[in-house]
């Protein structure tokens, strides 16, 4: 899916929840920042193979969306944190029935192997 489909007012509303969410990190993210503020070093350290520049562009489309808040401080070396902001908190308490789901089915798979 396509950042312009998150922007896309004429799709479905599953589509424009899942637009918001694409990709292999995002949901990821969301689940480490739903236990608080984080600074980049910190969700780089939790989630092995996701690169900085991955991280970035990731978080900067979940801000743009109003999923995540940074905050900056001005200090040396510079400080930033991310927290989830309401409408973040809100998508991710949407997406805990389909996490629900998704066990009972890797449960399935493991009692089917």
């Amino acid at each position: 899916m396509t950042r312009s489909r998150a922007r896309d007012l004429n799709v479905c509303g599953v589509t424009a929840a899942i637009s918001v969410i694409d990709g292999k990190w995002k949901t990821a993210l969301l689940w480490l920042l739903e236990s608080g503020p984080h600074r980049p070093g910190e969700l780089r350290r939790k989630l092995p193979g996701l690169s900085e520049k991955v991280l970035t562009q990731a978080l900067r489309e979940m801000e743009e969306d109003g999923l995540v808040h940074r905050e900056a401080f001005a200090v040396l070396p510079p400080k930033t944190v991310y927290t989830l902001t309401d409408f973040g908190r809100e998508l991710s308490e949407a997406l805990a029935p389909l996490s629900d789901w998704g066990h009972r089915r890797l449960d399935r798979l493991a009692e089917a192997s």
